[in-house]
């Protein structure tokens, strides 16, 4: 079984999220988009539509809870629940709670730093 595919994004606790993403646009030209982050387009033949996003998110949000990082990063997967299980039986930390919705599947596992890892099982041809 394939694990991780690739990034599917990189999400870090900031300040002041806007002034931040507006840092990175007019700095190093990142199109920061209304929802305040941005999404990198590239293609390979196993993900021909691939993606990548990078967003700040508020100091103070829970989403990267219990890590205690200041950054998340989102990892691609072929079969989430399928990796979830094995992960399980590695003796891996792992959240019990899956979401899905129109942007796919995600869980979490936490490595053994206490860091979060989101794991995303993207959409059939994303």
């Amino acid at each position: 079984m394939r694990r991780v595919t690739g990034i599917g994004g990189i999400f870090f606790k900031s300040r002041d999220p806007k002034a931040l993403g507006e840092w990175y646009r007019r700095h190093l030209g990142i199109d920061v988009l209304d929802w305040g982050g941005a999404a990198f387009r590239w293609g390979t033949p196993e993900n021909p539509s691939g993606t990548t996003i990078w967003s700040p998110f508020a100091a103070d949000t829970g989403y990267f809870a219990p890590g205690t990082a200041s950054f998340m990063v989102n990892y691609r997967v072929d079969d989430l629940h399928a990796l979830l299980a094995v992960l399980r039986e590695e003796g891996c930390d792992v959240e019990d709670r899956v979401e899905e919705s129109e942007y796919g599947r995600f869980g979490w596992v936490i490595d053994p730093e206490g860091n979060k890892l989101e794991l995303w099982q993207p959409p059939e041809g994303q």
